[in-house]
């Protein structure tokens, strides 16, 4: 099961469909055509957040999904799929990947990250896991945990990496990472445009996500309202 998830997305294109409570489109029916959409214009994956959009997208696309529960928690900032709760809630869909938040920051309850990577491969042992980091020591410790892919989702989202972007002095952060971790690598933050996507690629990223550019129009909206507003 693992393998063929990895290969089927090689080199292709990951389409993050969520919108969070309060934002426009929050619906699991609009996130499952979000994916038709995105599987119609070719992508390779999805990545989704929430049972119930995670379900419903699974129930309406033949496409592997990296499924996530954001969560927030007092006295902790980790919230993407932070404990084992989260992970059983996800895995009542049974998809083929969870990511989670693979920081060097607390997370909230008993277990810790190498103790809660244990509990969950002890559990679901043909479950792919994927490492969200933020700095190169968090990719390479996710390796040593036994990731089975990392991806730069939160890099320029913690304290640590506040205001960076992946694409700063040419994917530097990217090369990086994949200078220094076997494990396939997805570029995963701030890909907005097609062109950042091919370099990433290029650079020797297994795979992209693209979520905001493609799935968020409140965000692609704005982007064209500043650009004429500067203009002006």
């Amino acid at each position: 099961m693992k393998q063929p998830t990895l290969l089927q997305i090689k080199g292709k294109l990951i389409v993050s469909c969520q919108a969070l409570e309060g934002e426009p489109l929050h619906s699991p029916y609009i996130m499952s055509r979000m994916a038709v959409a995105a599987l119609e214009g070719g992508a390779a994956g999805i990545r989704a957040n929430s049972l119930l959009d995670i379900r419903k997208i699974m129930e309406t696309v033949d496409l592997p999904v990296i499924a996530i529960l954001k969560r927030d928690y007092p006295g902790s900032d980790v919230y993407i799929t932070a404990t084992l709760q989260e992970v059983d809630e996800l895995m009542e869909a049974c998809p083929p990947m969870i990511a989670m938040d693979a920081t060097h920051h607390t997370r909230p309850g008993k277990l810790q990250l190498p103790e809660l990577i244990a509990a969950i491969r002890a559990r679901y042992p043909e479950l792919l896991l994927m490492a969200d980091i933020a700095t190169v020591e968090e990719a390479h410790q996710a390796e040593i945990l036994g990731f089975d892919c990392i991806g730069t989702t939160l890099h320029g989202y913690t304290e640590e990496t506040k205001g960076m972007k992946l694409a700063d002095e040419n994917f530097r952060f990217l090369k990086e990472v994949i200078s220094v971790v076997k494990v396939p690598v997805i570029a995963e933050g701030n890909v907005s445009t097609p062109e950042m996507a091919a370099h990433c690629l290029e650079l020797g990223a297994h795979a992209v996500v693209v979520g905001g550019a493609i799935t968020r129009p409140q965000q692609i909206t704005r982007c064209f309202v500043n650009a004429m507003n500067a203009a002006e």
